[in-house]
């Protein structure tokens, strides 16, 4: 076995270490205490607490059923955001996103996309969403007379039965809900 000069060995520990320590910065998820300071900036909401050292947030004005924005925040970081049917998250089937590891502009950007939806008339306005794919393209949804067309600029590109699909079709291109893409 070659002989590790003890200085060498030592610093190469030191890196890793210290390697470790900066990956775990980069990845930490925001504390129960910086989740609440950014919901607080949302005076709209109002704060209930519930069991077990949970806190949820509600949207008194919601034009929903729905009133709950942020539901089950615990001192642990773990929580859930309301998106409803927003087409680009996936939520459970009771509409609700984890935010544990969001980001502070992930949580901002997604409670407002919350409060937005919950705006919004339930009975729907049609759709009008404009979507984006990494080269900046820019692709317009439409509802239409009872379909969901798909618009580069004026010119009409693809036809769908319903908006489900249409997304479906826009993921899987490679396109995303611009921010604030309800026209």
């Amino acid at each position: 076995m070659p002989a590790r000069s003890g200085s060498s060995w030592k610093n190469k520990q030191r890196e890793c270490w210290i390697e470790q320590k900066e990956t775990r910065k980069v990845f930490s998820m925001l504390s129960f205490q910086e989740k609440e300071a950014i919901i607080a900036n949302f005076p709209e909401l109002t704060r209930k607490e519930v069991s077990m050292g949970r806190v949820n947030y509600h949207y008194e004005e919601s034009l929903h059923e729905k009133k709950i924005v942020v539901r089950h925040l615990h001192e642990n970081g773990n929580g859930f955001v309301y998106v409803g049917k927003l087409p680009q998250y996936e939520a459970d089937k009771k509409g609700f996103i984890n935010i544990r590891d969001f980001s502070e502009d992930e949580l901002e950007e997604v409670i407002a996309e919350s409060i937005r939806y919950l705006s919004a008339d339930p009975a729907g306005e049609p759709v009008n969403e404009a979507w984006v794919n990494r080269e900046g393209i820019e692709l317009h949804l439409k509802e239409e007379n009872g379909y969901f067309n798909l618009y580069y600029g004026e010119n009409l590109e693809e036809g769908f039965d319903s908006a489900k699909e249409a997304r479906l079709y826009l993921k899987e291109e490679g396109f995303r809900l611009k921010s604030g893409g309800a026209m």
